[in-house]
């Protein structure tokens, strides 16, 4: 049996699961601070977010904190567009030792309602001068998280404008959005490798990949006309990662992330619905058949959007929370 596997029936037999540490607010400058990601780089911790006037709209912005002891933070970069809304920001180290960051690049006009986006990426060697937003893929994609293998950069894009139809509305009514699996040599030119099919309005794509070799997709759903259920579904496959097979988590998941352990034991989190509209931030083990929340986070209201690094045996995680009256960056420790 896989140690994943044995991790989950174990925990769940046992009543245990990650215990929290620690957990401290590390940023609440802006006046709207979410969506985040955390590196280590160079021994130190690097955090980045989103800074905006509100959760939708505006021209937000991506603040990077630097720590040498991950409890002393200052800000080390703010990377802004004009005019442009750049948003859930992914941390990646490059083969050649650099910070990337990729980003979602919206348009709002001064208004709330969407008006295009492309995504952007941007690089560092230090993690406090940053390239300027380059464009990349085309106009409605938006990649989510990069991971790096081989001397590659992988991703998940997400399109809710499938060929030659509309968008449709937030109620899921119209066509289905299409979840490409994309890979680039440098982040800077990327093409796609296959379609992953799944209904029901896919979007946000966490992957990874197995020691052997195979990838792991976990996928945020918000449900459709025909496929109305809003389950994370759980993705493999094997190289050269043109065919899927797919299962469905278990959960809804918001901002969904995980890491695969250096002992094949997986970790999976983001904002839980189980007690919805009063949603909170969640973790516990995830497996290739299924997701179980077991630690939920201090948190409340507009919340979530982990990032995770595995150090010296303990889980750091970063997430946004609204909890204590302000959407704020908080940084946990964990013990699994």
């Amino acid at each position: 049996m896989k140690p994943w596997i044995l991790f989950a029936a174990a925990a769940a037999a046992a009543g245990a699961g990650p215990e929290l540490i620690s957990v401290e607010k590390i940023w609440d400058k802006g006046n709207h601070n979410a969506f985040t990601d955390l590196i280590r780089f160079r021994d130190q911790w690097f955090c980045a977010f989103r800074e905006a006037d509100d959760h939708v709209g505006g021209d937000g912005r991506i603040r990077v904190l630097v720590s040498r002891d991950g409890r002393t933070w200052r800000s080390a970069a703010a990377v802004a567009e004009n005019g442009i809304d750049l948003r859930d920001p992914k941390l990646s180290l490059t083969p050649d030792g650099r910070l990337m960051l990729v980003m979602g690049g919206s348009v709002y006009n001064g208004t709330k309602v969407l008006k295009g986006r492309q995504p952007r990426v941007a690089f560092s060697k230090d993690g406090s001068n940053w390239t300027a937003p380059a464009r990349v893929m085309g106009e409605g994609d938006w990649l989510w998280r990069v991971t790096w293998r081989g001397g590659r950069a992988y991703g998940v894009s997400y399109d809710h404008r499938p060929a030659g139809g509309a968008a449709g509305d937030a109620q899921g009514r119209g066509p289905e959005w299409v979840l490409k699996f994309v890979e680039s040599r440098d982040g800077l030119q990327w093409s796609e490798l296959s379609r992953l099919n799944v209904p029901g309005r896919p979007n946000e794509t966490t992957l990874r990949f197995l020691p052997n070799g195979d990838a792991v997709a976990l996928i945020r759903r918000e449900g459709s006309e025909t496929h109305p259920d809003q389950q994370a579904w759980i993705g493999v496959a094997r190289a050269p990662y043109k065919e899927w097979t797919f299962k469905p988590a278990g959960h809804r998941l918001g901002g969904p992330n995980f890491l695969i352990l250096p002992d094949g034991r997986m970790i999976a989190g983001g904002r839980d619905y189980r007690d919805s509209p009063r949603n909170r931030t969640a973790i516990g083990p995830l497996t290739l058949d299924g997701y179980t929340p077991m630690l939920l986070l201090p948190s409340a209201g507009d919340n979530s959007y982990p990032g995770f690094v595995w150090h010296d045996g303990i889980l750091w995680m970063s997430y946004y929370s609204t909890h204590e009256g302000k959407t704020s960056i908080y940084l946990a420790k964990i013990r699994l």
